[in-house]
């Protein structure tokens, strides 16, 4: 974090990195001394409505943060920066896109939680554009231009006012992360064969430390009081607030309707007479032999998750893991369910590759009898299997059975790829020639 002072003391000449929350009204035109080093600004946090023209100084600027400003519009002058690909913006009171505001480079755009009932035809001129977070606006349509972006990889249209499923999406040859809960269109829309939950009272419970954190809850080590004695648990406490890929209550409806499958981190009950009257989840303790497999995306990798380097699985690991996130995603297919965020960071494995698949942040409901439908949402979510693929075939030598899977998966034709059972008959296939 630096500083107004600092900045203006000029011994940031160099820096490629400047992050200024100091309560801003007006951009400071210091920042433009930068311009020959400066790619990444983040200037959230402040109270920012208006860019000056000269902003377009800054040509090598890569990446923008405004989130939690003031912004009523996107400033058209952000199309004249010439490097820039990522843009974000969530957070404040943006009802206008202008037509002319976005570069034709961008690759990530961030608009979550804004007042947008709608968005210009010329997105469809962002021909590089991969990441595209709408959640939490006023939207009522896309644009049906959006079809032209066939780079489009990830899109989160959860909780706007869409009175229906765009259908054009479903045909992008690269979609593989789509979140749209919360909206009208998938008000009423439920999991097939799903069940009621065991309700255990706060009393029950006592919480421990902090396992992990995320944009909808708090994840704590717990234990869980019963009358045959004390069992360890994880207890999930939602904030109640938007995130990046919808709703919470929508996450802890689509987490209770997975139900139960030895390859999903399901929950165990849900807690009832919280003090605050918060939303709470027992979940299973994970035993801590498990790993998360991914780390989230970065800046440069936009849509595919990250490995240390040297990462190498072995083939037998690479067998397991596969199976046992395809069979999870068909259990969750075959009730409806598209989980929406199929990322190696959603999962946890142990060394002998037993993978577990969390996290139904971005899951939505829809109604697997709707042949229009239903074959092509569970195609894309194999795209996203293709790139889980994908990822562990290039860190495993012995792995190259393997590919011709891995390219049926992430084919540009969606209705052409295998469903979730076929890929794991093809998995059991090659894990039997394996042994054999």
């Amino acid at each position: 974090m630096h500083s107004l002072e600092m900045l203006r003391s000029r011994p940031l000449l160099d820096t490629p990195r400047l992050t200024l929350a100091s309560g801003l009204t007006t951009f400071p035109e210091e920042i433009l001394d930068l311009a020959d080093s400066l790619e990444i600004l983040d200037l959230s946090n402040n109270a920012l409505s208006t860019l000056p023209d000269s902003f377009a100084k800054l040509h090598n600027l890569r990446v923008v943060f405004f989130n939690n400003n003031c912004f009523e519009r996107v400033p058209e002058v952000l199309a004249q920066c010439p490097s820039l690909s990522m843009i974000g913006f969530k957070a404040n009171q943006i009802a206008t896109v202008p037509s002319e505001s976005l570069p034709p480079q961008t690759r990530w755009l961030i608009l979550t939680d804004n007042r947008l009932r709608s968005l210009p035809e010329s997105i469809g001129r962002l021909p590089h554009l991969q990441k595209l977070m709408l959640a939490g606006n006023q939207l009522q349509a896309l644009p049906e231009s959006l079809t032209a972006c066939q780079n489009l990889e990830l899109i989160r249209i959860a909780a706007n006012q869409l009175d229906h499923l765009p259908l054009g999406l479903l045909s992008l040859p690269r979609l593989s992360w789509l979140a749209y809960a919360g909206n009208p269109f998938s008000h009423g829309v439920t999991s097939v064969g799903s069940t009621a939950l065991p309700q255990i009272p706060w009393a029950d419970l006592r919480l421990g430390e902090v396992l992990g954190q995320g944009a909808s809850g708090v994840i704590s080590r717990g234990v869980w009081r019963q009358p045959q004695g004390q069992v360890p648990v994880a207890i999930k406490l939602f904030k109640g607030a938007i995130t990046s890929d919808g709703l919470p209550e929508d996450e802890l409806r689509a987490c209770i309707a997975a139900g139960s499958h030895p390859h999903l981190i399901g929950p165990l009950g849900q807690v009832v007479q919280h003090p605050e009257q918060k939303q709470c989840l027992v979940l299973p303790l994970v035993p801590d032999t498990y790993r998360v497999l991914g780390g989230p995306p970065s800046l440069e990798s936009c849509t595919r998750d990250i490995y240390p380097a040297g990462t190498e699985f072995g083939l037998a690991a690479v067998l397991a893991i596969a199976q046992g996130v395809a069979a999870a995603a068909a259990h969750l297919h075959s009730r409806g369910i598209l989980h929406g965020d199929l990322y190696p960071h959603n999962m946890l494995v142990n060394p002998a590759g037993d993978a577990r698949l969390s996290d139904f942040g971005a899951a939505s409901f829809y109604d697997p009898a709707d042949r229009a439908v239903a074959p092509a949402l569970e195609r894309l979510e194999v795209r996203a299997f293709g790139c889980l693929l994908e990822d562990l075939c290039d860190r495993c030598p012995s792995a190259h059975h393997l590919r011709p899977l891995q390219q049926a998966c992430m084919q540009p034709a969606v209705l052409g790829r295998p469903s979730f059972a076929e890929i794991l008959d093809a998995l059991r296939a090659i894990a039997a020639s394996a042994q054999g």
